[in-house]
């Protein structure tokens, strides 16, 4: 029975230990299959494509249209990747693009109105701020 008991004890451990990942490892690991790097990257050059947009008022709305499309397009996606491993990093990422989301809305509805083109701008400034903070949790997670 004590040989029973000692052999569990020790197939548990062994499948214990055979399935346990540290926590910043499974972070680097979200990080590298979600893409997030280039997403982020992505992301932040589309939001500034749409707040320079935003900035200039001859911008047509059919140019707004298409830069705003696609920053919500890709938050979208974006989103799709959470969560990851780390609450506050989820939490960051969400609040980011939750952030873009509103921008990209805003932008696309923005039109020749000044307000909502300054509101626009605001969200994205938001959400690409949001954006850095993340990635510096994720990378401060990620270490070892």
């Amino acid at each position: 029975m004590i040989r029973v008991i000692g052999v569990l004890l020790a197939a548990g451990l062994l499948l214990g230990a055979c399935g346990s990942i540290s926590a910043s490892k499974a972070l680097t690991s979200w990080a590298v299959q979600s893409g997030y790097l280039s997403t982020a990257k992505s992301l932040t050059n589309d939001a500034q494509r749409s707040a320079n947009a935003l900035k200039i008022a001859s911008t047509s709305n059919v140019d707004l249209h298409t830069v705003c499309a696609v920053l919500d397009l890709e938050t979208e996606q974006a989103n799709s990747s959470l969560p990851t491993p780390d609450n506050q990093a989820t939490s960051l990422l969400s609040k980011a693009y939750t952030n873009l989301g509103a921008g990209a809305s805003e932008c696309y509805g923005a039109a020749a109105d000044v307000a909502q083109r300054a509101k626009a701008l605001h969200s994205l400034t938001r959400g690409v701020s949001d954006l850095a903070e993340a990635s510096a949790r994720i990378a401060s997670a990620s270490t070892p």
